[in-house]
Formats: C-alpha cells, structure tokens, sequence
C-alpha cells in the first residue's frame, strides 16, 4: 500500500485575504449631507438670531462680522503662520507620545515582565491631571517650546498605550500557535501576526490621542507664547475680542476634526473589511 502523498507546506506569505464585500449602506454623498444636516441647522440659527438682533454682537458675534474678522487676522495677524506653529507644536509632541505609548503597550502586552515593569507606573502617571503639570514643566524646563512638547506627549502617550495594550492582549491565543506550526516567530510573528490583529485597538488608541493633541495644544499654548493660536486666544481674551476667540475656538475644532478624518482614512487603507462588519 502505497504511503499518502504529504500535503505541501502553506506559505504564511501566499495565504490569501477573504474578498471583502461591498458595504450596503447608503451612497458616500447621502451619508455627507445627513453629517451636514446638524452643522448646518445650528448655523442657520446664529445667522437669524444675530442678523435680526436678538443676541447682542458684543457676546455673540454675526457670521459676516466673523468673516470679517478672519480676514482682518489673516491679513493682520499672519493667521496662516500661527496656524501652522499650533499644528507642528501638535504634531511633534503628538508624534512622540503615541510612538512611546504604541512602544510600550506592545512591550506590556506581549511580555509579562514589561507589564511588570510599565504598566503600574503609567498607570499611576495617567490620573495626574496633566494641567497640574504645566507649572512644573516651567520649573524644569523653562517657557520656551520643550514644555510645551513635553506636556503634549505625554497626554498622547497614554490613550495610545492603553489600546494598543488592549488590543495585543486580546489576540488569540490560538492564532498564535497556529501561525507558530507555519513558522513564525519572534520579530516577524510580532510584526505579521500580533500587531495586525490589533490594529483596531491601536487606530482606536490614534483618534484619541490625536484628539487629545489638540486639546492639549490649548493649554500648553497657555505657557508664554508669542505665536500660535494659544497667542492669538490670550491676546483676545485681554481685549475681549469675541469674534477672535471664536476664530481661534473653531480652528482648533477643525484641526480634531481633520486628524480624525486622517485616521478614518488610514483605517480604510489598513483595514478595509472593518467596513462591512456592523450591521447597518
């Protein structure tokens, strides 16, 4: 009797992705124009009232007296400069945070002695309020930009930890055996196997540390600036320029805004089956 021909060996590399299939939703143009429909509704609203007089210009200014007023900043002010000073100080000290936070969650998440060490001492960092840190960042520091980077990445650094933590933890155990019979080990079982099965968590981990960036971009820009929105924001507050600081309020607004469309798009890009998984 002749022995069975052995099956070939799958290759890792040659294993072919599930076909994704097409989303059932709505058409891309109908889903903007109902995201568009709240905006929309409520700036018609401050249109009326402040158009017709019911709301004194001094609290809230009109929409033309808003256009206005940016033109004056981007002509005046350089707005266009100030803007990108904000955007590199929310980009440098958000960069750092997450690739420390995607650092050390990977490290806590794959080993029992990283967690050991890291976690409880991040941890621990993560309640202290990070505006309790502004005066100490001074101290050390100064009032030039390191403070000011300094406390963004940190902000950063633990939303980002926390889910890539999360997500390295909750791949399965059997995955990983399974992929460990075809080969894979160390570096590239981390690199092929671990961290794209966590990829959820993490891009989780990156819209809110972006969106924390900015939050923490108010606050830092508080530290003696002399450009940049915060500079903006303070120099309108002490002559109480109203349309100004909603200027610099709604920029802010619309940098959160953007990095969250950037992650949006790079979770299409990395995940594109993750579209068709809720049930719509």
């Amino acid at each position: 009797m002749n022995a069975p021909t052995p099956l070939p060996r799958a290759d890792v590399g040659t294993l072919v992705q599930p076909a994704v299939r097409a989303s059932a939703g709505p058409s891309e143009r109908l889903s903007f124009a109902r995201r568009a429909i709240g905006p929309l509704i409520v700036v018609a609203a401050w249109a009326i009232t402040t158009t017709a007089g019911w709301i004194d210009p001094s609290i809230l200014p009109s929409p033309a007296g808003i256009v206005t007023g940016w033109q004056q900043l981007w002509h005046e002010q350089d707005l266009a400069q100030q803007v990108a000073t904000s955007l590199t100080r929310a980009l440098v000290g958000g960069a750092v945070g997450i690739v420390f936070g995607l650092f050390l969650g990977t490290i806590a998440g794959l080993s029992k002695l990283g967690e050991e060490l890291f976690d409880a001492l991040l941890q621990m960092l993560r309640t202290i309020p990070f505006l309790a840190l502004v005066p100490l960042f001074i101290v050390w520091f100064g009032i030039g930009e390191a403070p000011k980077l300094l406390l963004i990445a940190l902000a950063t650094m633990f939303p980002m930890y926390l889910n890539t933590y999360a997500g390295v933890r909750n791949v399965d155990r059997k995955v990983i055996e399974a992929m460990r019979s075809f080969g894979l080990s160390g570096r590239r079982l981390i690199t092929q196997v671990v961290l794209p099965l966590a990829l959820p968590q993490i891009f989780t981990g990156l819209r809110f540390a972006l969106g924390v960036s900015v939050l923490v971009l108010i606050a830092a820009e508080q530290i003696n600036t002399s450009a940049g929105l915060g500079y903006l924001l303070n120099s309108a507050q002490m002559y109480q320029q109203v349309d100004v600081i909603l200027i610099c309020i709604a920029i802010y607004a619309v940098l959160g805004l953007s990095a969250d469309l950037i992650v949006r798009s790079l979770e299409k890009l990395f995940m594109p089956w993750r579209a068709s998984v809720a049930v719509r």
